[in-house]
């Protein structure tokens, strides 16, 4: 079973996400649990205060040293098996599906969120490894720890159910997941695919691939750079990108429903 430690200031938030669905079902199959931890549990004074002015001056405060690290040593030494330890930072690694899967190796991680204006920089020293969820700011580092469990925990075997189902999802190889269609087949006027009605599960297969293909390099084109593509598939690329040049479609943008290549 693997195990979630998460260190904040508002505990309460985890359980109602980590409880329901499929996280839920999860814990009750016994793939994870969690412990989220107070860190005013580690305050001594009568305010439980954990933030304080920054020196030299500035907006805002900065959470104090002393409970963090009093809270990850104690947290650590309680714990069968040393928890690996995460911070979030705007300065951390990107967080992308590889770290994902590396992380779902872990017996045990501890999740340090922070809040206010950051934390005092002598914290990070604690960090296995800091992780940062995009180029934007969230209020503190809960959510963030809620993504990352929630990607790790569909890794993990049995989480899911279906063991294919994790594999077959966007980022598994290194490209978006193709196209998806459930009934009606015909909703007005708009048709699914006669491929994926053919019970034809080679012809299923290839039209799947040119899909995540497409898509891809339409929408997140930085991503081909790390994917193996087989002569026919490069002249593909390019022939959509050629198009994309033509069409002035930007990435990110409409435009996969304006070909129809694989549709």
């Amino acid at each position: 079973m693997m195990h979630f430690d998460i260190l904040s200031v508002f505990p309460e938030v985890f359980a109602p996400y980590l409880d329901a669905s499929i996280m839920g079902r999860a814990q009750k199959a016994g793939i994870f649990d969690f412990t989220a931890h107070d860190l005013r549990k580690w305050t001594h004074d009568r305010h439980h205060s954990v933030d304080d002015a920054p020196f030299g001056g500035g907006q805002g405060m900065l959470m104090k040293p002393a409970p963090i690290f009093e809270a990850v040593r104690d947290i650590a030494s309680q714990a069968s098996t040393k928890p690996y330890t995460v911070f979030f930072s705007p300065a951390g690694k990107p967080y992308t599906q590889k770290v994902a899967e590396r992380l779902s190796s872990q017996e045990r991680i501890l999740f340090v969120c922070g809040r206010y204006e950051g934390m005092d920089e002598r914290c990070y020293e604690l960090a296995d490894e800091s992780i940062s969820l995009g180029d934007y700011v969230l209020t503190g580092g809960e959510l963030a720890a809620l993504v990352v469990i929630d990607s790790i925990v569909r890794l993990l075997p049995g989480a899911l159910g279906d063991e294919m189902s994790s594999r077959d999802e966007s980022f598994s190889e290194g490209l978006l997941e193709y196209a998806q269609y459930t009934r009606p087949a015909d909703f007005e006027g708009r048709l699914v695919p006669e491929v994926l009605l053919s019970g034809d599960h080679a012809a299923v297969a290839g039209w799947r691939r040119k899909s995540s293909l497409e898509r891809t390099a339409i929408m997140r084109e930085d991503l081909l750079a790390n994917v193996s593509l087989s002569a026919e598939e490069q002249a593909f690329i390019e022939d959509i990108r050629a198009h994309k040049k033509a069409s002035g479609i930007q990435s990110g943008g409409k435009g996969e429903d304006e070909r129809n290549d694989t549709h």
